[in-house]
């Protein structure tokens, strides 16, 4: 059932609420696009509930006009009447600065009762890839087309017709879309209907949606197509793409085949919607977005040729495409009161997409792979600018700074950790009892803890996640080895809050003000030990009290598994056993250990001895994972070392990969596991760039020359890879070649990884020609995270950062609102300090983003200043602690 009670946290701020005394029920809604002069009209009726006497109706809208208002007593279908029915029309006062409109009673209150609400409304097709705007592409003839497209989350179903935009105001839509001659349209429900309207034009009816919040309404108009509908028992499954595209359809069918029946059994409910359309959009801002039935993609993420794809891109494909689907029970049919709440629709998705994904292809060993992205969360929770996963939101603004990798990959990390603690049974059991209770409702977090926790036995779930949901950070469990009363020797487990710098720093604080901490103190770590290379497993709720283990015969592994989300630090003694029987640990379990020794010389607490000691174990090792750990340590250290260190440093980086790629090879053999691929690319770009090796930077540029020449293709596993090197030593022939298969690549991943190459480029003239080309050519949507790459490159870093400075307010004006930040991410690469230890570039980044971004992403941004800090004093203890690494060199 619908709910039209606010949510808990309503009561905030209901100065950005609307009244709960008009509830929606049901939409009818008309839209004609078009698309030659990139406008749009329409008509909405509300069937509305007034609970309460009111004097005006008060709804959403921004950036529109709208007009000729009218209120009905009673409910009055499009091309019905009433009856004598009580009719009168509105006023119409719109508030651009509140996104609101209100539709005043011309004399008295409107008394309680049911009525239907008319209003028409127009607008313009924006280019800003939000609300209904409009996505361009060239065709095979060289015509420009256009397509009308929506993305509405979080707030944006306002800039497209009149609603009650909040998360709680579920309704039933009915959409309706005049469609012009030869272009095809998709809505949430299937075609119904469809009748001519003059000049091949028609008006196309598409089916009732359960009721659903707005968020999730979707219309794409366009010269597009669509596959032939594959039955997933009853449900019709399409891909809707560009002309010419059917051919690289295939895999997005058949993970979403599989991902349509998993989650239908592990839900044990039915796929909610009547039918599923995948929707592949040139430009798209975010990666995907789970509309109820229409899910609207960027292409580079739905559609893929096999043969011409590497393995890591087909498994982005599924984990997205499964992410969406997931999002079809957890988000779409039961939803979050309001957008507090965000983080768990997203945590959830994240987290059964790799539950799916790791049904679907075991051999991906998806869980490792999620290690990799479980990282950067932890990286960015182990600053005194983290956030509790849940907090209060009361501004539009507040909600959009939710989408980040703390609601994403901390919060599955979270559940993940919780899962495995619990056991996956017991775990399912009690999302199975949520979403049936709440079926077509929202909820507030705390009802899916009391819906596991009932399936939980002792496991007082809703305490262990208040623990972690509404406190930031994550905790630093210590191993110690230490003397019983008897004087035996045991293992005694502790927590302390982890922290890379020991106090906040002093200026990028959120809100503008004086910077403090989010990190929490204490937390209910769901903790899991194990001997070293298996066997019992023993389960620790480890609270603020240290708990000891007794006496152990062999090394144990103090997160047995990997799936904790938290660092572990081991004494001496207890780690140096470890690395005796590395080889015999689970692959996460290495990962872990290698990444938690790793943070903690980041933190400053060990010295880069200790990540020596960890890398010099890594010789037998094969996962591609617990690699790229050393490499991407390796390559930071390359990024802020002092210019005198990074031969040395390059020659350590040839010792150490150099013999794994000769073990692995350049070509596939019939030796490759799923993962000898990605470990085979990871060290060919390593060794390629800052490793500075001779022979490798050679071989790619042979390999890019012959594949340009189309003599021979480059294996697309190793693609990226080759790209990287070769643009990392590119002159103005190679840069012109890349953009070349750029402009005209095979499919979009081929565009994709020819445009994320110039990344790596190490030349400031040609350097300065991409970043020209982000404020033309290169798509609005691709430009601001190529110029983060940019930004963190070493060799021009300097000069893409003048760059942003002076072309700010360009760039601002054509990305995406919610890609400022993300373009400015890479600042954290301009940490190089001079030989006094003075930061070269750091304080006038901090100076120029403290004064330039505003609103609820200025979070984001003081996380990107606080790590940016964190590497400068990194870089300042680097000349001492390179010794360590670098013997003798």
């Amino acid at each position: 059932m619908t709910t039209t009670q606010p949510s808990d946290q309503a009561h905030l701020d209901d100065d950005y609420r609307l009244t709960y005394a008009v509830a929606p029920r049901r939409y009818e809604l008309r839209v004609a696009p078009d698309l030659e002069a990139a406008r749009f009209s329409g008509e909405v009726r509300i069937e509305i509930d007034v609970l309460d006497a009111v004097e005006r109706v008060v709804m959403h809208a921004a950036e529109l006009d709208v007009s000729d208002a009218s209120l009905v007593r009673g409910w009055a279908s499009d091309g019905d009447e009433i009856e004598d029915a009580e009719s009168f029309s509105l006023g119409v006062e719109l508030d651009p600065d509140r996104e609101e409109v209100a539709f005043p009673a011309p004399s008295e209150d409107v008394p309680p009762g049911r009525y239907t609400l008319v209003a028409c409304f127009a607008g313009t097709l924006n280019d800003k890839l939000r609300g209904f705007y409009r996505s361009v592409f060239t065709d095979e003839t060289g015509t420009r087309r256009v397509i009308a497209t929506t993305q509405f989350e979080d707030t944006d179903a306002r800039r497209a017709f009149p609603c009650f935009d909040e998360p709680d105001r579920k309704a039933v839509f009915s959409v309706t879309v005049d469609v012009p001659a030869g272009m095809l349209a998709v809505s949430n429900g299937p075609e119904v209907s469809a009748v001519e309207i003059g000049g091949g034009a028609r008006r196309v009816r598409f089916g009732d949606t359960i009721p659903m919040s707005t968020y999730l309404v979707a219309f794409v108009v366009g010269p597009l197509e669509a596959t032939e509908p594959v039955d997933v028992d009853g449900v019709a499954l399409r891909v809707v793409h560009l002309p010419g595209k059917a051919r690289l359809t295939a895999t997005a069918i058949d993970v979403a085949t599989h991902a349509l029946r998993f989650f239908s059994e592990y839900f044990a409910i039915p796929y909610p919607a009547a039918k599923l359309d995948l929707v592949a959009l040139p430009d798209f801002a975010s990666g995907a977005m789970e509309n109820l039935g229409c899910v609207t993609f960027r292409e580079a993420i739905l559609l893929a040729d096999p043969e011409q794809s590497a393995r890591v891109e087909l498994e982005r494909i599924a984990e997205v495409v499964e992410h969406e689907l997931a999002h079809m029970w957890f988000g779409d049919l039961v939803t979050m009161g309001w957008w507090n709440g965000i983080w768990l629709n997203e945590a959830f998705a994240t987290f059964m997409s790799l539950c799916c994904e790791d049904d679907y292809r075991p051999e991906w060993h998806v869980f490792v792979s999620f290690a990799r992205s479980r990282s950067v969360a932890l990286g960015v929770d182990g600053l005194h600018a983290t956030r509790p996963v849940e907090y209060p939101v009361r501004r539009p603004d507040e909600a959009a700074a939710m989408f980040d990798v703390l609601t994403y990959e901390k919060g599955a990390g979270v559940l993940w950790m919780v899962e495995q603690y619990l056991g996956r049974e017991r775990f399912r059991a009690g999302v199975r009892r949520y979403l049936a209770a709440h079926a077509y409702g929202n909820t507030e977090t705390h009802e899916l803890w009391d819906a596991i926790e009932a399936e939980a036995g002792d496991v007082p779930i809703r305490a262990v996640m208040d623990s972690w949901i509404f406190q930031g950070g994550h905790p630093l469990v210590s191993v110690s080895a230490t003397l019983d009363e008897e004087g035996a020797e045991v293992v005694a487990l502790s927590q302390s809050p982890f922290s890379y710098l020991p106090e906040p720093p002093a200026a990028g604080a959120p809100d503008g003000g004086t910077a403090g901490s989010a990190i929490g103190s204490t937390w209910l770590v769901p903790v899991l030990v194990a001997p070293a290379g298996g066997g019992d497993v023993r389960r620790i709720l480890l609270g603020g009290e240290p708990q000891t283990l007794g006496a152990t015969a062999s090394p144990v592994v103090v997160n047995a598994g990997g799936s904790g989300f938290y660092r572990t630090s081991y004494d001496t003694s207890l780690r140096t056993a470890l690395l005796t029987v590395f080889e015999t640990m689970a692959p996460l379990e290495r990962y872990s250990l290698v990444a938690d020794v790793w943070a903690t010389c980041l933190a400053g607490t060990s010295r880069l001895a200790a990540f020596a000691d960890v890398v010099a174990r890594l010789g037998s090792e094969t996962d591609p994972h617990v690699w790229s750990v050393a490499v991407g340590a390796l390559g930071m250290l390359d990024q802020i070392a002092p210019e005198a260190a990074r031969p040395g440093l390059a020659a350590y980086v040839r010792d150490l990969l150099a013999p794994q790629l000769a073990r692995v090879g350049w070509e596939p053999g019939e030796e490759d596991d799923e993962q000898t691929p990605l470990l085979r690319s990871s060290l060919i770009g390593a060794l390629g760039t800052f490793g500075n090796d001779a022979g490798v930077t050679s071989r790619c540029f042979e390999m890019f020359r012959a594949d340009t020449e189309g003599t021979k293709a480059v294996d697309p596993d190793i693609d990226a890879a080759v790209l990287g090197v070769v643009a990392y030593g590119a002159g103005q022939a190679e840069l012109d070649a890349i953009l070349a298969r750029y402009r005209s690549p095979h499919d979009p991943i081929d565009e994709l990884r020819h445009l994320n190459s110039l990344g790596r480029l190490g030349d400031e003239a040609l350097a300065a020609q991409v970043l020209a080309l982000c404020l033309t050519e290169i798509r609005s949507q691709n430009a601001p995270y190529l110029i983060s790459s940019m930004l963190s490159n070493r060799r021009i870093g300097e000069s893409t950062w003048r760059f942003v400075t002076e072309h700010f307010d360009e760039a601002v004006e054509r990305f995406p609102e919610n890609s400022i930040h993300r373009m400015v991410e890479g600042v954290v690469g301009l940490a190089q300090v001079n030989g006094s230890g003075e930061a070269i570039h750091a304080n006038g980044v901090r100076s120029f983003l403290d004064s330039h971004v505003v609103g609820g992403r200025r979070r984001l941004v003081a996380q990107s200043l606080e790590r940016l800090e964190v590497n400068v004093r990194f870089a300042r203890r680097l000349p001492d602690e390179l010794a360590d690494l670098l013997p003798g060199r």
